[in-house]
């Protein structure tokens, strides 16, 4: 390839990526806004500022650009939560509960509307369930993942794993209750509740003090 030609291919393709995250960007507005039957291809062309056809070569299907769109900023909201990873507070009660907190946040806003949007036409479009499933099966490994890295929490003790789980299905229904009306203070209360019941069950940060200094010595 001449010099000529690469110099001009680089803007086409950062013209390309522009466009891409654009419709996909567009894709979970459309889809938390109007839902799965509202949201077509060419409903988020339009909001994207792009042709369908633009938007056809870059997802040939509607399940194609919706996946990639939900799976796109979900990947992102992940990467926002490990980047505050090192805002939290030391081991202890106050990073408990500030955790808990972060995965919540998770669980609530217009990601998680378009998700569940996505979930409910999985539920009888059988092309667009097996894309859903293995998402959402990510996304529950990668969240699992980062709830027990910030809680320091050891998976071997028993009811730790459970209850790690439990807070991101508890972080899930919660966001379900936000979907109607703003469910702010009482989650506020569950939240706080809740890090205490988490709390209860990993190692107090003195234990595991302990527990490291024996093994340095062993």
């Amino acid at each position: 390839m001449s010099l000529h030609a690469a110099a001009s291919r680089a803007p086409q393709q950062t013209r390309s990526r522009a466009t891409r995250r654009r419709l996909l960007e567009a894709a979970v507005e459309c889809l938390a806004e109007l839902g799965w039957n509202g949201s077509t291809v060419a409903v988020v062309a339009e909001r994207a500022g792009v042709t369908r056809g633009a938007a056809q070569h870059h997802f040939p299907t509607r399940e194609d650009l919706f996946t990639a769109a939900v799976e796109h900023v979900t990947t992102e909201r992940l990467a926002a939560v490990r980047a505050h990873a090192g805002e939290l507070p030391p081991a202890g009660p106050a990073r408990t509960q500030a955790v808990v907190e972060l995965i919540v946040r998770l669980y609530t806003g217009p990601l998680f509307r378009a998700a569940l949007h996505l979930w409910v036409a999985a539920a009888t479009e059988e092309p667009l369930r097996e894309r859903i499933v293995a998402l959402e099966n990510h996304v529950g490994r990668e969240s699992h993942r980062a709830a027990v890295e910030f809680l320091g929490a050891d998976e071997t003790a028993p009811g730790v794993r459970e209850t790690v789980q439990a807070t991101l299905d508890m972080a899930r229904g919660l966001g379900l209750a936000n979907l109607l009306t703003d469910d702010g203070p009482r989650r506020t209360g569950v939240i706080r509740q809740w890090a205490r019941t988490l709390d209860a069950v990993l190692p107090a940060p003195a234990d595991a003090e302990s527990d490291a200094g024996r093994q340095a010595r062993d």
